[in-house]
C-alpha cells in the first residue's frame, strides 16, 4: 500500500527540506512537491529536495487549492500504485509520526477522509485559535458535521476522494473548507486524529491572509445573510403597507395582521432559497418544511411579542422592525442550519 505525501509549497525554507528528509527510504510513500509560483529566489529550495521527489510547478503563484488539485490530477494520472494521497503543509507543522498515524487510520478507513486534527493546547497564536474557533462552528451549522479541526493541511483519503475532490471549486484556502463541504454533504465519512498543535515563529511563515480568505471560508454565513436580507425586505415592506392598508383597525388588529402576512410570504421565499442554495441539506422536502414551519412559529411568537414590547415603549414601527430582526438573525441561522435542513 502506497501513499502519495502531497505538499504545496510557496515560498519554503528549510523545514520544507527537512520534512521530506524523514521520508527517504520509506517506500510506503511517493513525495510530490508543488511549486506554487515560488519564484527564482528560491530555487536553492527546490534544487536541495531529496532524490525520488516529484517537483510540480506552477509558473505563477495559483493558491493552495489549485496547487493541491494538480497534485492529485498528477496522482491520479501517473501514480496508479498509490491507493492513498496524504497533504502536509510545507511549513513544519505536521510531524512524522502524526502523517503515519493520520494514514495508518485511512487505511484502515478507506472510504473516509482523515483530519491530522489539533487541540490547540499550549502556545498557540490569537488569530488561529479565534479563526479555528470561529470557523469551527460556522462549519457545524452549514453542514450538519462536527470538525474540531477545519484548517487543518494533514489530510488522508482514498483514489475515489481523490476524483472528487479534484472538482471541488476553490483555489486558494477556501478549497480547504469545501473540500470538508463537499464530504458532508456526499456523506463522506470524516474522522479525525488527534495531532500535536505545532506553531512556529508564531505561525509566521503562513501565507493565510486573515480578511481575504476568511471571506471566502464564510461564504455560507454570507449566503444565508443574503436570503435573509431578502427576505428582511420582502417582510418589511409588506409590514408597512398592510399597516398603511389596515391603518382603520383596532392598532392591536391591524399590527397582528401585518406582521403575519408578511412573514408567511418571507418565509416561502426564504425556506426555498436556504434548503436549495445556502445549507444544501439531505432532509426530505416535507420534513424539512415542517421542522421549518415550527422554527418560523417560534420566531413569528418572538416577533410578535417584541414588536409589541418596542412599540408599546412608543418605538416606531419602522425602527422596531429592524431592531427585532437583527435579534433574531443569529438564533435563525443556528437553528435552520443544525436542525432543520439536516436528518441528523
Amino acid at each position: 500500500m502506497k501513499y502519495a505525501l502531497i505538499s504545496p509549497a510557496y515560498k519554503p525554507d528549510a523545514k520544507l527540506l527537512a520534512l521530506l528528509a524523514q521520508f527517504t527510504g520509506n517506500d510506503a510513500f511517493v513525495p510530490i512537491v508543488v511549486d506554487d509560483g515560488s519564484g527564482s529566489a528560491f530555487e536553492p529550495i527546490f534544487g536541495d529536495l531529496p532524490p525520488g521527489v516529484t517537483l510540480l510547478r506552477h509558473p505563477e503563484n495559483r493558491g493552495k487549492g489549485a496547487a493541491l488539485k494538480t497534485a492529485m490530477r498528477h496522482v491520479l494520472e501517473s501514480c496508479p500504485e498509490c491507493d492513498f494521497a496524504v497533504t502536509a503543509d510545507a511549513d513544519g507543522q505536521h510531524r512524522y509520526e502524526d502523517i503515519l498515524r493520520v494514514c495508518k487510520t485511512a487505511a484502515e478507513h478507506p472510504d473516509a477522509l482523515v483530519l491530522g486534527s489539533r487541540k490547540f493546547e499550549g502556545k498557540v497564536p490569537l488569530r488561529s485559535r479565534l479563526g479555528n474557533g470561529i470557523t469551527r462552528h460556522v462549519f457545524s451549522i452549514a453542514s450538519g458535521a462536527k470538525v474540531y479541526d477545519t484548517q487543518t493541511g494533514l489530510r488522508a483519503f482514498g483514489r475515489e476522494a481523490m476524483k472528487r475532490f479534484t472538482e471541488i471549486p476553490g483555489e486558494r484556502y477556501e478549497y480547504e473548507i469545501n473540500m470538508l463541504l463537499t464530504a458532508a454533504q456526499s456523506h463522506t465519512p470524516i474522522i479525525e486524529e488527534w495531532i500535536e498543535t505545532v506553531y512556529l515563529d508564531d505561525n509566521a511563515s503562513s501565507h493565510f491572509n486573515p480578511f481575504k480568505d476568511s471571506l471566502k471560508i464564510y461564504l455560507c454565513i454570507f449566503k444565508f445573510a443574503a436570503s435573509s436580507l431578502l427576505a428582511f425586505v420582502i417582510d418589511y415592506v409588506l409590514v408597512l403597507l398592510l399597516s398603511a392598508l389596515t391603518g382603520s383597525w383596532p392598532a392591536d388588529a391591524s399590527l397582528n395582521f401585518s406582521v403575519i402576512t408578511a412573514r408567511v410570504v418571507s418565509a416561502t421565499v426564504n425556506f426555498s432559497v436556504n434548503r436549495h442554495v445556502v445549507f444544501k441539506g439531505d432532509e426530505s422536502l416535507g420534513k424539512a418544511l415542517a421542522k421549518y414551519a415550527a422554527l418560523a412559529a417560534c420566531i413569528l411568537v418572538l416577533n410578535l411579542a417584541l414588536m409589541h414590547l418596542l412599540t408599546g415603549l412608543g418605538w416606531p414601527i419602522a425602527v422596531a422592525k429592524i431592531v427585532v430582526e437583527l435579534a433574531l438573525f443569529v438564533l435563525n441561522f443556528a437553528v435552520q442550519g443544525k436542525f432543520v435542513y439536516r436528518k441528523r
